[in-house]
């Protein structure tokens, strides 16, 4: 079996409790992207789970964890996966699916073998992974980056312009509840998500990279009355709960995966938090 950790779900009451650490200790997920190993934090907001694995040495399969009593991982799940490393290939019950850098490949409910490997050790594969409950078996699609939907956003002046990649959503592939993407801060930018907003029928995890090693990225969430903020560095994950907004800011560009699971597959069902009301 899998090795994994498990966040628990708190109330935005307790919350404003925590110190510096305990918060860091509550939400961020260090070292997402392990070599030659595959580490799960399992979250019950929404049963999301986050991982993230490097294949250098050797191929990684994907197998299940003692929580979900299954006898395999997506016996109730589906499951994403974005590349951000070199071409690599995942297998999927057989059929070879070959992902290169910013590729992805959604694998649905059901697929029993599941094998992430690398074309080069020189330059592995870093497979961003990201699972949810599945109640329905949709058939194993790969996203490549023509097959995706890019939106640009925001603008110089408000120091947010970027551009939003949706890989696995609905109107790209059919899905039961997992959605994810990439946003890429342009250059001389800085804010992600802003306005910020928050979502109580939904759940987000971010998973910060092409982060400066000597830069770093402060994410801010709480309610939109009363924010906390966690300081990130390069791959690093951080889950929001549905109560919580979601928006961060970068002492330089960066780019960052978005994953999102609950109620619906509405992409804009959001409410918006007007930014002079922030606090």
């Amino acid at each position: 079996m899998s090795k994994f950790n498990t966040r628990y779900a708190s109330s935005p009451t307790s919350v404003k409790t925590l110190n510096t650490q305990e918060l860091r200790d509550e939400f961020l997920i260090q070292n997402v992207m392990k070599t030659d190993e595959l580490i799960w934090t399992y979250s019950h907001y929404d049963r999301f789970m986050v991982a993230g694995v490097v294949p250098v040495k050797k191929s990684i399969a994907l197998e299940t964890i003692d929580p979900l009593k299954a006898d395999f991982f997506l016996a109730r799940r589906e499951l994403g996966i974005i590349n951000i490393g070199g071409k690599g290939t995942v297998t999927v019950d057989g059929s070879i699916y070959e992902l290169d850098h910013k590729e992805a490949l959604y694998v649905g409910l059901g697929n029993q073998v599941v094998i992430f490997s690398s074309k080069s050790s020189n330059n592995p594969a870093q497979f961003y992974l990201n699972s949810t409950p599945a109640h329905k078996a949709f058939p194993t699609k790969k996203i490549g980056s023509n097959d995706v939907e890019v939106i640009e956003l925001g603008a110089p002046e408000t120091a947010n312009a970027r551009t939003l990649r949706k890989y696995i959503v609905n109107s790209v592939v059919d899905v039961c509840q997992l959605q994810m993407g990439m946003t890429t801060i342009k250059t001389g930018s800085s804010w992600n998500t802003m306005p910020a907003h928050v979502h109580d029928r939904r759940m987000e995890v971010y998973f910060y990279f092409e982060v400066p090693e000597d830069q770093a990225v402060c994410h801010f969430m709480g309610q939109p009355q009363e924010t906390r903020h966690i300081w990130m560095a390069n791959g690093e994950a951080v889950i929001s709960p549905p109560w919580s907004i979601h928006s961060g800011s970068g002492t330089s560009n960066y780019s960052f995966i978005w994953g999102m699971a609950g109620e619906n597959l509405d992409y804009g069902d959001m409410d918006v938090c007007k930014i002079n009301e922030l606090r």
